[in-house]
């Protein structure tokens, strides 16, 4: 029998992890990591080239960089997005409607080798920040990964009717949570590192986005639901443990 003090914090723990879990999913989703907030087109820079370099110009972080840094673009794990003038006849200059225009990484770009002279692949390689990169997004996965072991592993316990997996679950929690926070120093690192290699122009600001928050609030969630699994299953060990004793003697 489950003391309800065990139950109870069994029960708080899993909204944690649920709520960790979505968090972190949507983060992964979406591309507001990072925003750039830029000062109006001047009449030298065409935001039209500007949109054709990054929808079909050769993939480095050059071409895609520039046109985020000149139109308001965003950054995420998985998605690099520009606002452009929309092609409305209600909407002229010098008030366009603006839009999102979005084009996701794919897997192998996911793997490409940074340069320490981005948009020149014939520059020495940046092992620091390509291995970041790297991280970045495969670190989001193992969490979700293990959350979702640590889920299977709960419902095995919940069969066996027993204590002891409990206490693999709050591990697993730990190391996602772990990941989690992994997750957010690397891409934080590797946005500063190509900002020293390619600083943005001048008036251009950045600016943590909505996601980045998302992702880094999934952390302490799933530390507490990590503290609750653990202390669960070592305190009804305890317990269970001087109940033997008393029983025996």
């Amino acid at each position: 029998m489950v003391d309800n003090r065990y139950a109870t914090a069994l029960v708080i723990g899993s909204v944690l992890s649920l709520l960790a879990t979505v968090y972190l999913s949507v983060a992964v989703g979406t591309q507001h990591w990072y925003q750039y907030s830029s000062p109006p087109v001047k009449q030298s820079i065409n935001a039209t080239e500007l949109k054709e370099r990054f929808n079909n110009g050769d993939f480095d972080e050059k071409t895609y960089s520039d046109p985020m840094f000149h139109l308001n673009g965003t950054l995420g794990l998985w998605w690099r997005c520009i606002m452009v003038p929309g092609e409305s006849h209600w909407f002229k200059e010098p008030d366009p409607r603006m839009e999102t225009h979005c084009l996701s990484f794919t897997l192998p770009q996911q793997f490409m080798p940074k340069y320490k002279h981005p948009g020149d692949p014939g520059s020495e390689e940046d092992l620091l920040r390509t291995y970041l990169w790297r991280c970045q997004f495969l670190l989001p996965l193992v969490s979700l990964a293990l959350v979702f072991l640590s889920g299977l592993v709960g419902v095995c316990a919940c069969l066996c009717r027993s204590f002891t997996p409990t206490l693999v679950v709050g591990v697993l929690h730990l190391l996602a949570g772990l990941c989690s926070l992994g997750t957010v120093c690397c891409f934080l690192a590797g946005v500063d590192l190509l900002h020293q290699y390619s600083s943005p122009p001048e008036g251009v600001e950045g600016s943590l986005g909505w996601s980045l928050y998302l992702a880094l609030i999934s952390f302490p969630l799933q530390m507490m639901a990590a503290a609750l699994f653990l202390w669960a299953a070592r305190s009804h060990r305890k317990n269970y443990t001087r109940m033997t004793a008393y029983r025996v003697a």
